[in-house]
């Protein structure tokens, strides 16, 4: 099975100057934890990675209303993606690795295609368990849920720019 037969298309993006109250009611509105940050002047290219905890912590480690504060004062940089043709088990991999809960979908060009969320790849292991030959399987989740809820180093924690 491939990302792009699980992927979420329907994902709203924001962008680096943005306000922080804008994004969450991005999050609001759709009723996701997350959402992709595209760079400025009108490109899909994927920048960085917004979460609700993120804004959570921008907003009490600035001090400041959401509203006075941008995307790019509380967004992950280092962006962690996969591609549409790469396999479940690759994108769990990278999931994994990350320790992250969803990976934006990008083309060959970094352009935001989607959003591939381990509660994507719960359900699908979900609907296979009557197949005999399963793409995901249960302990492939449960796998990525570990690594995903492992406690990182302390020197990994992230700042608040």
């Amino acid at each position: 099975m491939k990302v792009h037969q699980l992927m979420n298309r329907s994902v709203e993006a924001c962008r680096p100057g943005d306000s922080l109250d804008a994004a969450a009611r991005v999050m609001w509105e759709r009723d996701c934890g997350c959402v992709p940050v595209v760079a400025e002047a009108g490109s899909a290219r994927v920048v960085g990675m917004l979460t609700d905890r993120d804004i959570c912590m921008a907003a009490w480690t600035q001090g400041r209303p959401l509203r006075d504060m941008t995307v790019g004062s509380a967004m992950s940089h280092g962006v962690t993606a996969c591609r549409p043709m790469d396999s479940i088990r690759e994108a769990l991999s990278i999931l994994r690795a990350a320790q992250v809960h969803r990976l934006p979908v990008v083309d060959a060009d970094g352009n935001l295609m989607g959003l591939l969320s381990l509660a994507d790849v719960a359900r699908e292991a979900e609907r296979e368990h009557a197949s005999r030959k399963a793409d995901v399987t249960d302990g492939d989740v449960a796998a990525a849920v570990e690594a995903i809820s492992r406690p990182r180093a302390a020197g990994a924690m992230v700042q608040a720019a």
